[in-house]
């Protein structure tokens, strides 16, 4: 049986955007590859704010439709297809930026779910916490309200 992927959710996003370019940041900095996973029109934001956010620094970048050469190529890839496992870019991390369930997240190493303080994106988020512990996977907190206060 395969490794079973680490999971993590980083709640109390005050923005998933502005926290997803924020982490894809370090993620580039660290050489992480990273398919990034969200619904229309975020993932048409989130590549328009990747090229503007910072004048002084260019996270690399790619929609999932781009050519397969430069898929292999490049280390983030943001997709807004239906499911996940369906991609055939090479990334060990999945960050998930919607709230449905990540089908195929098991052939990524790590995923990690962005949860803003919408009640609503919550308990979305609680039933897909659930579920992959149903799955055996022990899921881990990240309190990012927590964290900023501390």
């Amino acid at each position: 049986m395969p490794d079973l992927p680490e999971v993590s959710f980083h709640f109390n996003a005050p923005d998933r955007l502005v926290y997803a370019c924020r982490l894809l940041r370090k993620a580039h900095r660290q050489g992480a590859s990273v398919l990034v996973w969200a619904d229309e029109p975020l993932a048409s934001e989130l590549d328009q704010h990747l090229w503007t956010w910072m004048a002084t620094e260019f996270v690399p970048h790619v929609r999932d439709d781009a050519l397969p050469w430069v898929l292999a190529r490049t280390p983030i890839v943001i997709r807004s297809a239906d499911a996940v496992g369906t991609s055939h870019v090479p990334a060990p991390v999945l960050v998930n930026l919607r709230d449905a369930w990540p089908q195929g997240f098991e052939r990524f190493a790590r995923v990690i779910e962005v949860v803003t303080r919408d009640p609503v994106v919550r308990d979305l988020a609680r039933e897909r916490w659930r579920r992959y512990k149903s799955q055996g996977i022990e899921p881990k907190h990240l309190d990012l309200q927590a964290m900023a206060v501390g």
